[in-house]
């Protein structure tokens, strides 16, 4: 449904027919991580995320899974010892 209280005109999973069923019955504005996110939305009640109606939430643990501002870390190769390397390939033949 379309969100009637702070996001209005905005589809949302939590808006029901009796009102916003998200926690509290509304959603939170962003916090200082989210800036420079290109899910904000802007709205008279204040700055929001488009994808969570709580974004403190999800930068407690780590950073947010959704966020368009934070690279992700690449993953270091692993350094192979030559030696078992040439084990596990004398072991395939």
């Amino acid at each position: 449904m379309v969100c009637e209280s702070v996001k209005p005109g905005v589809e949302c999973l939590f808006m029901k027919k009796t009102g916003c069923s998200y926690n509290g019955g509304k959603c939170y504005t962003i916090i200082e991580s989210c800036e420079g996110c290109t899910r904000i939305l802007e709205f008279e009640t204040g700055r929001y995320c488009a994808s969570f109606p709580n974004p403190s939430q999800r930068w407690q643990k780590s950073a947010c899974s959704m966020s368009s501002h934070v690279k992700k870390a690449s993953v270091e190769e692993q350094k192979i010892n030559p030696l078992k390397a040439s084990k596990r390939n004398a072991g395939k033949k």
